[in-house]
């Protein structure tokens, strides 16, 4: 996890909401190229950068509705974690849910979810 290792809660802070979404969707875009590539190891490391910035927003973030919402989505991304084969189906759903997590985000799910 070494891409996020150093990102402190104070910098995240720093982020918009919509930037934090689609921070966190950037994530989920490149593990997207991963699930039909059998490189087990890479994807579960993508998830576990998915779920570091997750943590992030949940602590970073006031707004109770959105960190209940963020915690459930979590929840997602940690059975597709554990999973031993990747669901791209599910990963797609989990992306969209994200995305529609802030308006501006939403905006993407066109260009990013076939």
């Amino acid at each position: 996890m070494s891409q996020h290792a150093t990102l402190t809660l104070e910098r995240w802070r720093t982020f918009r909401r919509d930037q934090q979404i689609l921070m966190i969707g950037n994530e989920m875009n490149r593990a997207s190229r991963l699930q039909s590539s059998g490189d087990k190891a890479s994807r579960v490391l993508a998830y576990e950068r998915i779920l570091r910035l997750v943590d992030l927003t949940v602590e970073a973030r006031t707004e109770p509705g959105l960190r209940r919402e963020l915690l459930r989505w979590r929840d997602l991304i940690a059975a597709l974690y554990v999973r031993s084969e990747p669901d791209g189906v599910a990963h797609r759903s989990a992306l969209r849910a994200l995305l529609l997590l802030d308006p501006i985000a939403a905006r993407q799910i066109p260009h990013v979810i076939s």
